[in-house]
């Protein structure tokens, strides 16, 4: 399975692979002391024989959208990478983390390290690397949250950053503004949105850190990447900077709104900004290979999906029962929320 190269196989980039160097993970003088390092070395131990079921688990599970490098010589290290999901302000950016495991694993949890480029795109994710996650005890937590030795796992822990970190509200992830996602009041929906904003222009940015500086093992999943979807992401920022679509819910064929939502000149040009520096490192890296359409409906099916459900959640702040996504609410009470929506939304793009 393994290869220097990384972990291609023809043309095709595994989701799980071994490479050997890791000279440029972040976690690369852990574990050095002798007694560390005798707990991975022996076979036989509960270390490596816990971490050989991970690897198991991530050949044979991992999503679509995840891709994990485990290293030969040191099988306490492991490199992933999240494609950000459609519905969300991290749509077709690449989110790079090294984790390490403690030579007591699975006792104590992994640590986690991001690529942050000294960027903070969201509230668990500093700019300096430091990922603050209940998982992995570095953030408070109900017991069911925090790391269970007996049941959690790297797959986990990865699905949970992809879903439960690169989300599609990211603002209410911060746990002061958590009880405002029960009242969505005009200002509320001016905040959340503003910080989408804000989050699309710092994944823009770190889109042309790692075009510019790919890490090790991953130089050609980040070209073939952003080969591919080259085409999709210019279309989405001219989308965002015409008022054709809220950030994160551009599609190629999704409908426009009756009138385009407001977009400040200062958004406006930090959009023009970040588009003439991505189409030229783009057209560096080669012509676009554009995503096909069943991919390009796909991401589209969820980004749908996604408004719907944000907007579902949001009608249905002061109901403990979930409400329908989409079709006329059914009671008036859901009824009057709706309008309290809409009404507030509304305003905001007057």
């Amino acid at each position: 399975m393994a290869s220097e190269k990384g972990a291609s196989c023809g043309d095709e980039f595994r989701h799980f692979d071994l490479v050997s160097d890791v000279l440029d993970h972040h976690y690369s003088k852990s574990n050095q002391s002798g007694k560390e390092m005798q707990s991975f070395a022996n076979v036989n131990g509960p270390v490596q024989r816990k971490i050989m079921k991970e690897w198991k688990i991530l050949e044979t599970d991992l999503p679509d959208s995840i891709y994990v490098r485990a290293y030969e010589t040191r099988i306490d290290l492991l490199r992933a990478v999240i494609i950000g999901a459609a519905g969300t302000p991290y749509h077709d950016g690449l989110f790079f983390f090294d984790i390490v495991f403690p030579s007591d694993y699975p006792d104590h949890p992994p640590r986690v390290y991001y690529h942050a480029h000294g960027l903070r795109l969201n509230p668990n994710l500093y700019a300096n690397g430091k990922v603050c996650l209940s998982l992995i005890n570095t953030w408070s937590g109900s017991k069911p949250e925090k790391w269970t030795p007996t049941k959690s796992t790297i797959l986990q822990l990865l699905v949970s950053i992809q879903g439960l970190v690169l989300n599609e509200k990211p603002y209410f992830n911060e746990p002061g503004t958590r009880a405002s996602q029960n009242k969505m009041t005009p200002n509320t929906i001016k905040r959340f949105m503003a910080y989408n904003d804000s989050v699309f222009l710092l994944s823009c940015k770190t889109m042309l850190n790692l075009l510019n500086n790919p890490p090790k093992h991953f130089e050609s999943f980040v070209a073939d990447h952003f080969k591919r979807r080259a085409e999709h992401i210019l279309a989405a920022l001219g989308a965002y900077r015409n008022g054709r679509c809220l950030v994160g819910h551009y599609t190629r064929d999704g409908p426009s709104p009756s009138k385009p939502y407001k977009v400040s000149t200062d958004y406006k040009e930090s959009l023009d900004k970040f588009s003439a520096a991505l189409e030229g490192a783009f057209n560096k890296i080669g012509k676009a290979a554009p995503i096909s359409n069943s991919e390009a409906a796909q991401n589209g099916s969820q980004a749908k999906i996604a408004s719907a459900r944000t907007e579902a959640k949001i009608a249905s702040s002061s109901s403990a029962k979930p409400q329908p996504v989409s079709g006329k609410p059914k009671s008036s009470k859901q009824k009057g929320v709706w309008k309290k929506f809409i009404s507030a939304l509304a305003s905001i793009f007057k």
